[in-house]
């Protein structure tokens, strides 16, 4: 169990205190809850205090960043919080493929509603993808939110650059190095060559072949040319959308997976992000320390750690060999959902609006996505209910909870527990420090 984060009356950070202190200081009076998630107090008297100064440390991952808050302690330094943060830089992703497939669709039947903006094309300085740019944004978000709560002298973050071309060719060295694989090939020149001018399914030749996505791009695949192979016009219709491990043999698939390289477009998205995340966490004006991924893994493997984000965090930089982690620390699981959509209304299969435009709506005090509390005393959905709630103009709400969602509680059965702030939440399993 991690540690509560602490403010004073005047709402600045005092040292994290243990759950067991919080417990009686909210029993007596003296402090009320001031946040759900992360978990805060803030106190009702007391103001200023001499504190220990904390680090926060940062694993950046294309997927998960692992977080840490380190305080100094007579074994060394120890760990009083923990969590770890899931982007959603895929979703991000899919939705904008879907949204420029309708958009195009609509312009291949002449049915253009504005005039074209071929002309308006050009991106500022510093632009990132929007998938990218969620990821620095909300290392961004979780670092303003643990500076506000807790007393942070510094930032450490691990910082890596993943040299993709040598990670798909290891011998790869010289002029080659310089030109890449691909210098004097077309892509499909290159395809050609690499597959031996036959069909990777059926291994059919002189017949015309077809360039084919070995993990199909609705399942995430890439265009890169480790996920592209050659396929006679039969087998691609017949694989379709389908996962490769469903439609080939096992034995021409580990002879299809052998020659085709691992996709690298998440150590393509570290090395794209690596620079921004750090400009953005300068902005808080603490030092920032940079440390390479092989230190944090040979601190981690030195302490015995198992591996996972959050441990990761905790390993990382020169404070990081002798950390201790208290037995039953639960790192925060915290899943970033958005804020919504700013689309206006929903869509058909054929890109035709099927919904009226929707607006934010706020029903006696709720809005959808806030997380409540329902206390029903009697009828048929007698009892208590924690989850995020939808809300419905004529006051019966939905609540999404751990069992299920319940439908129709009453609004006046609700109490507000947390704002909705695009993140979900849970607690992980305990992970106990070797000795």
């Amino acid at each position: 169990m991690q540690n509560v984060l602490v403010i004073d009356k005047n709402k600045m950070p005092l040292m994290p205190c243990h759950p067991a202190r919080a417990r009686e200081l909210l029993r007596k009076g003296k402090a009320a809850v001031y946040k759900r998630f992360p978990f805060t107090i803030i106190l009702k008297e007391k103001s200023g205090s001499d504190v220990q100064d904390l680090e926060l440390k940062f694993d950046p991952g294309s997927k998960t960043t692992g977080i840490a808050l380190v305080a100094e302690c007579q074994q060394g330094r120890k760990v009083v919080w923990a969590g770890e943060l899931t982007h959603r830089g895929q979703a991000i992703r899919n939705n904008l493929l879907s949204r420029r497939q309708i958009r195009r669709s609509r312009r291949k039947r002449k049915t253009r509603y504005r005039q074209p903006r071929f002309q308006n094309r050009t991106r500022p300085q510093g632009w990132m993808a929007p998938s990218l740019r969620s990821r620095v944004d909300n290392v961004f978000t979780w670092a303003k939110r643990l500076i506000n709560f807790a007393p942070v002298s510094g930032i450490v973050v691990e910082t890596v650059r993943f040299d993709t071309q040598l990670m798909q060719n290891p011998e790869i060295s010289g002029v080659e190095y310089q030109q890449g694989e691909l210098a004097g090939y077309e892509a499909r020149e290159y395809l050609l060559e690499k597959w031996g001018r036959t069909c990777a399914y059926c291994g059919t030749g002189n017949v015309p072949l077809e360039v084919e996505h070995i993990v199909p791009r609705v399942k995430g695949g890439s265009n890169r040319i480790s996920n592209l192979t050659l396929s006679c016009k039969p087998c691609n219709q017949a694989k379709g959308s389908k996962d490769i491990q469903d439609f080939c043999d096992p034995k021409r698939l580990i002879n299809i997976l052998a020659r085709a390289k691992a996709p690298l477009k998440d150590a393509a998205a570290i090395n794209s992000i690596r620079y921004a995340t750090g400009g953005r966490l300068k902005e808080f004006g603490l030092q920032v320390f940079f440390w390479s991924g092989g230190r944090t893994k040979y601190n981690r493997m030195n302490q015995s750690y198992g591996k996972s984000h959050w441990l990761d965090a905790v390993c990382v930089g020169a404070t990081g060999g002798r950390v201790h982690i208290p037995p039953g620390l639960q790192p925060l699981h915290v899943s970033a959902t958005g804020r919504g959509s700013r689309q206006m209304c929903r869509v058909d299969t054929y890109g035709f609006p099927r919904t009226s435009a929707k607006s934010i709506r706020v029903v006696n005090g709720f809005k959808t996505g806030d997380l409540v509390k329902a206390l029903v005393n009697k009828g048929k959905k007698l009892g208590t209910y924690v989850g995020r709630v939808s809300v419905r103009k004529s006051g019966s709400f939905n609540i999404k909870t751990e069992a299920g969602t319940i439908p129709g509680i009453s609004w006046q059965h609700c109490s507000l527990l947390q704002r909705a702030d695009g993140y979900n939440y849970y607690m992980g399993d305990s992970v106990s420090s070797s000795t």
